[in-house]
């Protein structure tokens, strides 16, 4: 026992900072890596962006228990999403809130009757699209602006869906890369419950096609959409 103590005493401060460093990470702010394309063109593959953990909810680390709820979702917030339904950690736009009527009409948007605008955004081909030819526009509604990839060669069978209600509590999401995301037209509403936390940058990117060099164009940008 006594090597152990020794060793216990030697390392205490590397020990304290690596505790410190997990309370941290799981209860205020981490960086996740992206390992899907379904945010194009917001947010690529080899992505790691930063996310507040305490943008809506203060948690007891290393669980989802709640101690004080801080603020609400926004419409256009890029979050995290422990989904139930999916079984993962998804990436998602808060699209829908609670009370909000949504529809989708061939991936023009609708918002409690209010269809978003819609202009022509010049964009070369990106990682992760599989060479898959696209256009891509600059969506607008209300306080709401962002980028949306639309699949000229693969439409997706939801280019349609609703108009839904969205329940209390609940938000409706949509991935921007609108022919390729896995989001509520498959799983449904998200539980306010389910969200981890807010993005608004990019921490850093590596690029897997290339070797995983780094992106230095894409290290600390802010993430489309975002404000601060």
């Amino acid at each position: 026992m006594k090597p152990v103590k020794n060793l216990l005493g030697e390392y205490k401060g590397v020990l304290v900072f690596m505790a410190l460093m997990v309370v941290f990470r799981s209860a205020i702010a981490d960086y996740n890596m992206v390992p899907s394309g379904s945010m194009l063109p917001t947010v690529l593959i080899g992505d790691r962006i930063l996310v507040d953990k305490m943008a809506y909810d203060l948690r007891v680390p290393l669980t989802h228990i709640r101690i004080a709820r801080l603020n609400e979702p926004k419409r256009g917030d890029i979050v995290t999403v422990d989904s139930k339904q999916a079984g993962e950690l998804l990436l998602k736009r808060v699209i829908g809130l609670p009370g909000d009527v949504v529809e989708l009409r061939e991936n023009v948007l609708y918002i409690n009757g209010q269809a978003a605008s819609y202009s022509r955004a010049a964009m070369q081909a990106l990682p992760g699209d599989g060479g898959d030819p696209a256009a891509y526009r600059d969506e607008r509604l209300g306080g709401m602006s962002h980028l949306v990839r639309l699949s000229e060669s693969h439409p997706s069978l939801h280019s349609s869906y609703g108009p839904v209600v969205v329940p209390a509590d609940h938000y409706l999401m949509l991935g921007d890369n609108r022919d390729n995301s896995a989001d509520s037209r498959f799983y449904g509403f998200f539980g306010r419950d389910e969200l981890m936390g807010r993005t608004r940058r990019i921490a850093f990117s590596l690029d897997a096609e290339r070797g995983y060099l780094p992106r230095f164009d894409r290290t600390g940008r802010l993430l489309d959409g975002a404000i601060e």
